[in-house]
């Protein structure tokens, strides 16, 4: 197979300042619960800057832009996906159940669905929380939440790192 990768300026790409007039609502917004890598954080955000996720909740400890680290790795996207900091995730997760949004914890919990079993219903709006690199997400918070969501793994570990985690969970939801 002879194949040539596509330049910068092949891809089509559109300027910060259009994204941000132009996006449509994904219906899905991310909850970050006590992330502190500000490394992680800003993958999280060039995460949902690629799958269109419509904001960042950053929850306690987690690194809030601007961060030179959470730049490094976020590559400019903390300036274009919406966020906010948040100092209670549980009081926030009761918000946006408020606001009509089906609250996930991606977490490994006794009735957690297998993330290769979940169906996403088209009208719904979804609020994925991810948890502390060494913790997950706070008991309290996966107590708030409606259900919890798991992706299946094989071999010898038990989890992902987080930023992983997010980009598989918003591969697979989409």
């Amino acid at each position: 197979m002879k194949d040539r990768k596509l330049l910068n300026i092949e891809l089509g790409r559109i300027s910060a300042d259009e994204y941000r007039n132009s996006r449509p609502e994904s219906g899905v917004v991310l909850v970050l619960d006590n992330i502190r890598s500000a490394h992680n954080v800003g993958s999280a955000f060039r995460t949902a800057d690629a799958f269109g996720v419509d904001k960042v909740y950053l929850g306690g400890i987690c690194p809030v832009p601007p961060s030179p680290e959470l730049r490094k790795v976020a590559l400019g996207a903390e300036e274009v996906v919406p966020f906010e900091h948040v100092s209670d995730v549980v009081s926030l997760v009761k918000r946006l159940q408020a606001d009509g949004y089906k609250v996930i914890a991606v977490e490994q919990t006794i009735h957690s669905v297998k993330l290769d079993a979940f169906r996403r219903e088209p009208s719904a709006r979804y609020a994925l929380v991810f948890g502390n690199e060494v913790e997950g997400v706070q008991q309290a918070v996966v107590d708030a939440c409606d259900c919890a969501l798991e992706i299946p793994q094989k071999g010898t570990k038990h989890s992902l790192n987080v930023s992983v985690s997010i980009g598989v969970t918003l591969w697979g939801i989409r």
